[in-house]
């Protein structure tokens, strides 16, 4: 008779059983997975990597998420990692930024910037009790907004084919990036379960095997690649340039308060109560370190991920265990180079028709944090101006000219900078607002417009 106790898999701490812990640990790698490496192929694109270095991105991606995941999981010292049940991987909100970082200069300038931005990260966990006064939900929604705003026409290019493909914007391209979009949406809203959680996998294979169909896919990569490789420290080499460090240290600051949200997300729908200063301050702090860890083996800027931050709040599922277990199963992964070339067979068009879905979740998102404060005049100044030069820089690249080409890359170059900057400056100097007459002002103000 076998009489050891398992833990539930709604319990925080404790063993359930592997029956159990399995399934529910692949489901969290199978939502993951795509969106973890999605931004190292765009990333790889833009600086013109080689399918070798690509494929190295894309391992490197993968390695540092599952290191970043049993961070989280399993603190270091108390103080490095939150202790909640969330997954780690490579961040979309970093990809505006990456990009013209990756056009204007090369990897390495990456990697050295991200070293400073990792510790940046680090500094705003230890003084994240100092600080939270600067981020209310009417800055990080509008960050989170702008972020996903810009995100768009990178979808868009994708879907039509990424550019500089010798078949850009053309109709085959778009036929598989539709249907591609198309399958991922009957997932996320006609089926339930893992059909529903796993929509973007399931929209990607579908729109794979159209492109196969069509001969779009090459598994020349493959064929060529080896079954275990370990992803060496400093491959992609390092550079220091002053620009592109408070670029991405600016943007480090912006990962950190997204972070904050995620968890107080799985605190409050998981645990059903509020996430701690100490978990809060571990979990920026461990996503810091893992920053300055992944610039030196090639992996991107981490961040919880929040399709997982769903399955834990949907499901109650909280036990650690299963989520670490997650953890090593994403490790693993990274480092079979075979698995790694096989994801970079994926075409343009696909990653665009499924990404789409994601970027615009990111938009919906700012939206939800923005409304959970009353709209008046004063939030309305914040959101809306914010918006309009952040994306309006980018809109018009001849805006900073005459401007000393480092007020440009800072200023120029990425939407989400100069909205995050303008947000936090707003609420700070724009006098609070009381009464119902400003309600009443706002109302006018809508009447106008309509």
């Amino acid at each position: 008779m076998n009489d050891k106790t398992y833990a539930s898999v709604f319990q925080l701490n404790g063993v359930p059983k592997l029956t159990q812990a399995i399934p529910l640990a692949l489901q969290h790698v199978v939502a993951m997975i795509v969106g973890c490496v999605t931004p190292a192929i765009i990333v790889a694109g833009v600086t013109n990597a080689g399918s070798q270095e690509q494929i190295l991105l894309i391992q490197a991606a993968l390695v540092i998420s599952g290191i970043a995941t049993l961070i989280q999981i399993c603190p270091i010292g108390g103080f490095c990692g939150s202790g909640l049940p969330v997954i780690m991987g490579a961040s979309f909100a970093y990809i505006p930024m990456l990009l013209s970082l990756g056009a204007r200069f090369d990897l390495a300038t990456i990697f050295g910037a991200q070293l400073v931005g990792g510790f940046v990260a680090i500094l705003v966990g230890i003084f994240y009790k100092k600080i939270q006064t600067l981020f209310p939900p009417i800055v990080t929604g509008t960050v989170v907004f702008t972020i996903g705003l810009s995100l768009y026409p990178t979808a868009v290019n994708y879907m039509a084919g990424g550019v500089g493909a010798e078949d850009f914007g053309s109709p085959l391209n778009w036929l598989i990036a539709v249907a591609t979009l198309g399958l991922v949406l009957f997932c996320n809203h006609f089926t339930k379960g893992i059909y529903k959680m796993a929509s973007i996998l399931i929209g990607m294979t579908g729109g794979y095997i159209l492109s196969l169909f069509f001969g779009k896919v090459s598994f020349e990569a493959v064929s060529s690649s080896g079954w275990f490789q370990l992803t060496m420290p400093l491959r992609f080499g390092m550079k220091f340039e002053l620009t592109s460090i408070i670029t991405m240290a600016v943007m480090c600051v912006v990962g950190s308060l997204e972070a904050i949200g995620d968890f107080t997300s799985t605190a409050g729908g998981g645990l059903n109560r509020e996430a701690t200063e100490k978990e809060m301050c571990g979990g920026i702090v461990g996503n810091g370190v893992v920053c300055m860890l992944g610039s030196i083996f090639g992996g991107l800027p981490t961040a919880t991920f929040s399709q997982n931050v769903g399955i834990v709040i949907m499901t109650g599922v909280v036990n650690r265990f299963v989520l670490g277990l997650a953890g090593v199963l994403i490790l693993l992964a990274g480092f079979v180079p075979k698995f790694a070339s096989l994801l970079t067979t994926i075409p343009s068009c696909v990653l665009g028709g499924a990404t789409v879905s994601v970027f615009a979740m990111i938009a919906m998102t700012g939206i939800k944090l923005i409304t959970k404060e009353r709209l008046t005049s004063r939030t309305i100044t914040i959101v809306g101006l914010s918006v309009a030069l952040g994306i309006g820089m980018i809109q018009a690249p001849g805006a900073l000219a005459l401007f000393p080409d480092w007020a440009r890359t800072i200023f120029g170059e990425s939407a989400v900078v100069i909205s995050s900057i303008t947000a936090i400056f707003l609420n700070i100097i724009l006098p609070e607002e009381e009464g119902q007459e400003d309600s009443n002002h706002v109302n006018e103000m809508e009447a106008d417009v309509v």
